[in-house]
Order: structure tokens, then C-alpha cells, then sequence
């Protein structure tokens, strides 16, 4: 996916999965100038699944198709965003053409030779399900810093959550979880944690603002948040899951036992 200016005011830009600045400020991934552009105007989240447009809180203004984004809104392909008064097109990156009969890959797009990128998808996505961060995702490609801060590679707007809270990243079949001293606390599936490790469908709470670790392609019978032994409560689902095939057991043993010790008429 990438932005193009058709206006000139930028050149087009490639964006990468997760967070992508846009603004006046320096180190963005697209800094642009003008009358009215704030150093941090808006944020355009890249994840295995799509893309959201954000405008953080003291960004904007920012329309899409000429609907003012309050919040947070989808992207699709095509889509005219404003970004003050500067125009750009919420594009597909092109994929990468074989030469007539030779087998050469073309490397470099041939009206502006830049080059094209494969966007690879993300192993594993928060996705949140609480608070300022209900129904967003944020994919988590290497290690991440959640917290309140402009900085934090994910930035969570709520009061209750530190500067710099939690940090997480990609290890095995999961995430690696750290707390960074917070005031209010990491938890996994209940339990307060210093450091931790997310399994996909675990939850990551940090004080009330709660995230769901998902891998794209994981089957949707697993995308549930699982309980652990030896946590304080199980859901009544998770207590039935665990003494059903039990129950099952102790039913056949009898009706053998039954029909072996009935007399023969």
C-alpha cells in the first residue's frame, strides 16, 4: 500500500506494516508542510488485514472522500485522503511484472522508478477490545511499546495507562511481555505480571484497556480469550470444556457395566 501526492506536494510513499506518522514533524513516515499541518496531523495504521486512518487527539483536520474523520475510520483503495489542504490517493502497490519472455523481474516502476515493495503479513496482531482502543489492530512485527506517550510505537489516549506501560515482542509462537514500571499494572488473562509471554488468543490487559493477541490465518475457533489453570475464575464454557469428556467416561463405563451384569432371560 502506499500515498500518492497527484498535487507534487510528495512524492509517493511506500507505507509499512504498523504505524505510519504523518505530519510536519521530523522522522515520520510521510513529513510534509504547509498552513494548518500539525507536527503529528494523523497516523495511517498498516495490518495483515486492511488499513485505519487515525487522527490522534491535537491532529487534523483530515477528510476522506470529503467525510471529516473524527476518529478513526477504514481506508480502501482508491480513497482521496485531505490532509489539510494537501490531496493524496490511498493506493495499491503495484505487483512486480515479468519482462516479455524473459523471466526478469522488474524491480523498478517504470513511471517513477521506485522501487516496489512485497508487504509481508504480520505474524501476530493485537487487536483491542476496550477503551480508546476498541476494534483497532496493531500488528507486531518486532518489539513494541504500548503507552500514553506520541512516541510509544502503539499510543494508547487514556488517562490511566503510563507514559511508557508495556513493551511486547515476536518471540516463538507468541509474544514476550515486560511490564516497564507502570502505576496500574500488565496483566495476562488476569494475572499481574512483571514479564510474561501472550499465546494467541490470550488477553493483555494494561489496567483497563484490554488487547487480544490474534495470528492472521490462526482458526476462528481459537481466536477466543483463554483462561489458564490456577487463574482465580473460569468461565463457565472453559469449566463444561474440561469435565464434559469426563462426565462422557464415567456415562459409558456404567451402561457397559449395565448390560454385562444384567441377567440373561
Amino acid at each position: 500500500m502506499k500515498l500518492v501526492f497527484p498535487n507534487g506536494e510528495h512524492g509517493q510513499v511506500l507505507l509499512r506494516a504498523g504505524v505510519n506518522r504523518i505530519g510536519s514533524a521530523p522522522g515520520g513516515a510521510v513529513v510534509i508542510a504547509g498552513d494548518g499541518i500539525r507536527a503529528l496531523h494523523c497516523e495511517i495504521h498498516v495490518t495483515g488485514t486492511g488499513a485505519n486512518l487515525q487522527v490522534p487527539q491535537g491532529g487534523g483536520p483530515v477528510c476522506v472522500n470529503g467525510m471529516p474523520v473524527s476518529n478513526i475510520m477504514a481506508l480502501r483503495i482508491g480513497d482521496q485522503i485531505a490532509i489539510g489542504d494537501i490531496i493524496a490517493t490511498f493506493a495499491l502497490v503495484e505487483p512486480a511484472r515479468s519482462a516479455s519472455g524473459s523471466g526478469v523481474v522488474q524491480d523498478a516502476d517504470e513511471d517513477t522508478g521506485a522501487t516496489r515493495v512485497r508487504m509481508a503479513v504480520p505474524r501476530f496482531v493485537l487487536r483491542g477490545v476496550s477503551g480508546a482502543v476498541s476494534g483497532k489492530m496493531f500488528p507486531v512485527a518486532g518489539p513494541v511499546v504500548i503507552g500514553r506517550a506520541p512516541e510509544c510505537d502503539i499510543t494508547v489516549h487514556a488517562d490511566e495507562i503510563s507514559r511508557r506501560h508495556a513493551r511486547v515482542k515476536p518471540v516463538g509462537d507468541g509474544l514476550a511481555v515486560e511490564d516497564l514500571d507502570s502505576s496500574n499494572g500488565t496483566y495476562i488473562n488476569g494475572r499481574r505480571v512483571q514479564q510474561g509471554f501472550l499465546d494467541p488468543g490470550d488477553e493483555l490487559r494494561l489496567d483497563a484497556v484490554r488487547f487480544m493477541l490474534i495470528a492472521p490465518g490462526m482458526e476462528t475457533s481459537r481466536q477466543t480469550i483463554r483462561v489458564r489453570p490456577g487463574d482465580p475464575a473460569q468461565p463457565p464454557q472453559v469449566a463444561a470444556r474440561k469435565w464434559l469428556p469426563i462426565l462422557l467416561t464415567a456415562v459409558a463405563v456404567i451402561v457397559v457395566a449395565a448390560l454385562v451384569l444384567a441377567p440373561v432371560w
